[in-house]
């Protein structure tokens, strides 16, 4: 069973007209005495969540990267959306969806009704923007409009593109910046749309001046910044240069080398109150950036976009794991050919990727010290070609090699191929729709004399992105079900439901029991439900 909608009645929640408060206990358990004697403590928190219930008739959303592949895929299927544009294909007539997203296409069991489970869409526990009320716009470095942008792409159906391109024709990018270093060489053809000089802090007044703009032009409360261009190489860190808010804005002022393109997107963002992800692998939150967005508090969210083989890669190992196998090597392939790949084909670049894609199973196996000694790792290598033939269309090749039984090998071999902007772009949307929601949810501990937001580092995002960044001091988690768990127990909490946990213990005790209990009891219940229990014999 499905519900369009969910409220729920408790002694937890209350449903005022501008707001959902509800309580929630959180127990943890901590490892105490240590030396002497460990032992497992457990301990309880009391918090109140409180949700605003007015969601914004329209959020803008700023893509840096707008022309590109993502960004033009992205606005075509909001448009073909928001106005119902159906098309042809070989297999027939194609109506807009939006698959791929968790808010818009995933359900979550919200109940049982007479042994029947009952479920709702994630987007019904919570008011939630809907995506059809996106303002988009963007910069690039490339002066193609949007309908240039999706031709280039060669992502939607040719019966698509057409019908979307009166729609997008007139949807032109702000100048971008481009600094040749951080990105490959061989995007130098496509840098004919930046902004001039080469000062720094002219760039960042500039790109603070085009968010005012556009909140003002489209009369918008909120504006979120989404990365969705190029990799850029590391940073470098520096002392003195990028490891404190101050030396970061003073290098800005001062034009230093070592600060990119999305730095300074992220600086603008913060110091514009407009909350920025970073979809791409690089290092773009450096300590001073981060700094930043905790003094502005600012959320902020990162890194790179886990649309494909990442997201595969955190299942399979995670099960691996789980299942007491040992995996020892897990080499992964993929070639593309869409600009993204292109770009990726330089080796600095590369790198920035790598590092996001290694790091994905490291959680997973520090959790396990029966199968890993410390410090111990599978063998994990990442290859990315260039492939121009291939277009959007990625080819993931995945072999994982693992230690069984009694000194036994399995190994298992995938192949995946994926569409890489169609994956990715109802990933953004879940990250800026999971985002706004989170600007409007505060939290009150007995500790606390007021409500606050969550960090300004926003870890329960996590499960959209390959690198999730989290707060200092706090543990990093990969497994992708884990992080899924997060976001829904998150949305279930602040409604008054309990966490899911899978438990079912009421289909789990003993048949006995429950007779003796209805013999010594009188069990009321609806007529109706007595009926239809007596029609059923």
């Amino acid at each position: 069973m499905l519900l369009d909608r969910v409220q729920v009645s408790g002694p937890n929640v209350e449903y005022r007209d501008d707001v959902i408060e509800a309580s929630f206990e959180h127990w943890r358990s901590l490892l105490v005495d240590v030396a002497s004697a460990p032992c497992v403590q457990t301990e309880c928190s009391t918090y109140r969540f409180r949700t605003e219930r007015h969601v914004p008739g329209k959020l803008g959303l700023l893509l840096v990267g707008w022309g590109g592949n993502n960004g033009s895929t992205l606005t075509g299927a909001v448009v073909a959306n928001r106005e119902g544009i159906q098309w042809r294909t070989r297999d027939g007539v194609q109506a807009p969806n939006y698959y791929g997203s968790i808010v818009m296409a995933s359900t979550v069991r919200v109940a049982e009704y007479m042994g029947e489970e009952v479920y709702a869409p994630l987007r019904a526990l919570l008011p939630m923007v809907h995506p059809n009320q996106l303002v988009i716009g963007g910069w690039d470095m490339n002066s193609a409009d949007l309908a240039a942008g999706m031709r280039r792409a060669a992502v939607l159906d040719y019966d698509l593109q057409r019908q979307l391109e009166p729609y997008l024709v007139n949807m032109t990018p702000m100048p971008s910046i481009y600094y040749p270093d951080f990105i490959a060489a061989d995007q130098a053809d496509r840098a004919d749309h930046v902004l001039p000089s080469e000062d720094k802090q002219k760039h960042l007044q500039q790109i603070r001046d085009d968010i005012r703009r556009f909140k003002v032009e489209n009369e918008l409360d909120k504006v979120i910044v989404l990365w969705t261009a190029n990799t850029e190489r590391f940073s470098e860190i520096i002392p003195g240069v990028n490891d404190s808010a101050s030396n970061l804005l003073h290098s800005i002022a001062t034009s230093h080398n070592e600060v990119s393109p999305s730095t300074i997107f992220a600086v603008a963002s913060i110091l514009e109150g407009c909350p920025y992800i970073n979809g791409s692998p690089q290092n773009t939150f450096v300590p001073g950036c981060i700094e930043l967005a905790i003094q502005e508090n600012v959320f902020i969210a990162g890194d790179d976009f886990k649309s494909g083989q990442t997201k595969y890669k955190s299942v399979v190992t995670d099960f691996l794991v789980s299942a007491g196998f040992k995996p020892l090597s897990i080499v992964s392939y993929n070639h593309l050919g869409n600009n993204d790949g292109k770009n990726l084909s330089a080796p600095s670049q590369f790198r920035s990727k790598e590092i996001s894609k290694s790091n994905v199973v490291d959680d997973m196996v520090a959790s396990n010290e029966l199968l890993y000694r410390p410090n111990e790792s599978p063998d994990h290598v990442v290859v990315i070609k260039y492939v121009p033939s291939v277009g959007d269309s990625k080819r993931a090749m995945d072999e994982y090699t693992s230690e069984i039984f009694m000194g036994g090998r399995s190994t298992i071999v995938t192949h995946n191929t994926c569409e890489d902007s169609l994956l990715a772009a109802p990933l953004m949307l879940d990250l800026v729709l999971l985002c706004e929601l989170c600007t409007r949810i505060s939290y009150k501990t007995e500790e606390m004399e007021g409500f606050e937001h969550f960090h300004p580092v926003l870890s329960i995002l996590s499960y959209l992105l390959k690198a999730p960044m989290v707060p200092d001091g706090t543990p990093v988690v990969n497994a992708l079900f884990k992080q899924r768990a997060a976001i829904e127990n998150l949305l279930r909490i602040c409604v008054g439901l309990p966490p899911e946990n899978d438990l079912r213990l009421e289909y789990r005790r003993n048949p006995g029991g429950v007779k003796k209990m209805k013999a010594n009891s009188k069990v009321l219940m609806p007529r109706g439900e007595m009926e239809s229990r007596a029609s059923l014999g």
